[in-house]
Parts: C-alpha cells; sequence; structure tokens
C-alpha cells in the first residue's frame, strides 16, 4: 500500500486522494455489540436511527463514545452517577454498536455525525448538565459546543487535539506527501461540509467559552498521544489535566480511580486526581 500510494504521489495525486478518503472514513469490523442494560430509546437523526439507554432519575449526563466505539464502554460510569442523583444517556453514533449505518453507509462515520447524534439526543432528552466522551468523540462533544450546545461539564478522556494533525500523521503511515495529502483535505472538508480547522479541539476552546471541563489522558496511550490532551489543557481556560500511567487508550475507561475521579468532576466535588 505504502509503494502505491508513494506512486500515486508522484503520478496521479486525486486518484490517490479519493483512495485516502476511503481510508479515512472507513471504519474497522467490528462485532455486533447490542446492549440491553438500561432503558432502551431510539432517536432518528437525518433518517438514521440512533439507538441508546438510559439509566436513573435526575439531571441528565450524556456518555459518548469514541471513533470504533460502542456505549458499552462508558458504562462503568453509570452506576456512580446513577448513586449520585443524575440520569444517565448513552448512545451509539451512526454505523457504531446497535445503531443504523450513517450517511454514507456501514463502516463509514465522521465527526458531524457523532455531533448531530449528540445534538439530537439532547434535544430529545433534555439539557445535558455534563457530557463524558472518549476519544474522537471528544471532539464531536466541543463542535458540538462551540456551535450552541450547552452543557454545565465536560469530561475528555484521551481526546483527539486535531483531525489536521492526524492527517499528517496518516499521510506518513500511509506512505504519501503533499500533493495527495492537500487533495485529501479537500475532499474531507467537501464530505463534511466544513473546513479542518472547525474541528481544531484547543482553537475551539481558545475562540468560545467552555464550561468546566477535565482531561484524563495516559501516558502509554497509542492511539491518541498524550500531547493532544496536554494541547488542549494548555487552550482551554476552563480545562484541568490529569495524566496516568500504564493504562493506554481505552482502560482509562474502566479504571476505578478514574471513574471515580469522573463522576466526582460531574458531581461538583474536587477529583481525586493523585497518583
Amino acid at each position: 500500500m505504502r509503494l502505491a500510494f508513494g506512486f500515486l504521489e508522484w503520478a496521479a495525486p486525486s486518484v490517490g486522494a479519493r483512495w485516502a478518503e476511503r481510508i479515512w472514513f472507513r471504519l474497522p469490523r467490528q462485532t455486533a455489540r447490542l446492549s440491553t442494560a438500561g432503558s432502551p430509546f431510539t432517536v432518528h437523526v437525518g433518517g438514521v436511527a440512533v439507538e441508546g439507554a438510559t439509566w436513573g432519575a435526575g439531571p441528565n449526563v450524556y456518555l459518548l463514545h469514541g471513533w470504533a466505539g460502542h456505549r458499552g464502554q462508558l458504562e462503568p460510569f453509570v452506576p456512580g452517577l446513577v448513586e449520585r442523583g443524575f440520569r444517565v444517556i448513552a448512545f451509539d453514533a451512526p454505523s457504531h454498536g446497535a445503531s443504523a449505518p450513517g450517511r454514507f453507509g456501514p463502516r463509514s462515520s465522521s465527526i458531524p455525525e457523532f455531533a448531530d447524534a449528540l445534538n439530537a439526543v439532547v434535544a430529545e432528552h433534555g439539557p445535558a448538565e455534563a457530557i463524558v466522551a472518549h476519544s474522537l468523540g471528544s471532539v464531536a462533544a466541543a463542535v458540538a459546543l462551540c456551535d450552541g450546545l450547552r452543557a454545565g461539564r465536560v469530561a475528555m478522556i484521551a481526546p483527539m487535539a486535531s483531525p489536521a494533525s492526524y492527517a499528517r500523521y496518516f499521510a506518513r503511515v500511509l506512505g504519501f506527501g503533499d500533493r495527495t495529502l492537500t487533495r485529501l483535505s479537500r475532499r474531507v472538508e467537501r464530505r463534511v461540509g466544513a473546513p479542518m480547522h472547525h474541528f481544531d479541539v484547543p482553537a475551539i476552546g481558545s475562540a468560545v467559552q467552555m464550561p468546566q471541563t477535565l482531561i484524563v489522558h495516559d501516558r502509554a496511550d497509542r492511539s491518541i498521544p498524550v500531547t493532544d490532551g496536554i494541547a488542549i489543557a494548555e487552550a482551554w481556560p476552563s480545562a484541568r489535566l490529569h495524566v496516568t500511567t500504564g493504562l493506554g487508550h481505552r482502560r482509562l475507561l474502566r479504571e476505578p480511580a478514574v471513574v471515580a475521579a469522573v463522576v466526582d468532576f460531574v458531581d461538583g466535588k474536587e477529583p481525586d486526581l493523585a497518583g
């Protein structure tokens, strides 16, 4: 593949960009995860059935998974939040988990589709006391907040800072250069209907007043480097950062100390971030 992209960079960068676009938006194969936990609901977003569940009663806390994830990954946060008197709402983004395929079919999704689903679920279930988001879900939450969604607090776990920066990494991995990358960026922007900088999370928090934010990121994260979490925390005046060690990208979601800290933060208490 690297040899092919290298050749197309020189001979036909537009062809390489079309190929790279398909890979960019393509989800890995996933085993169907049909969670039966909670009280189920369905919300339709642009004709797409988004499946979710609720637990408890009280102010609403929304849980948003990341790329190639599903709502069950955030269920470790549910018991503590319900115990504190919150109503917890989690859902699968289009083409994820139990939800229907998104705008461009199975195994394809995008940040705007995540953000649109979050907005639709909030519109259906009521104002957000807090949002807890993982990975690319954090980008979608930031975009939704920038575009007018309101939330009292936001917890970002292993957040991505910038899809544009990821595009440069993507180009290095696949073996193409600036000619293909420039065309890929244009194709991505055309497909999602917004410029790349609209999804730059540090810039969003510098331009728009954001709610109190907790960022948790691990030094050993091989999917999204801890420098992304640091960049967001440095740019957002409302953010505080906690860096963990040895938990990687997804173990954060089930680590008891992280779960407890996020629950405390959502509840307005000082989270115990020692260690």
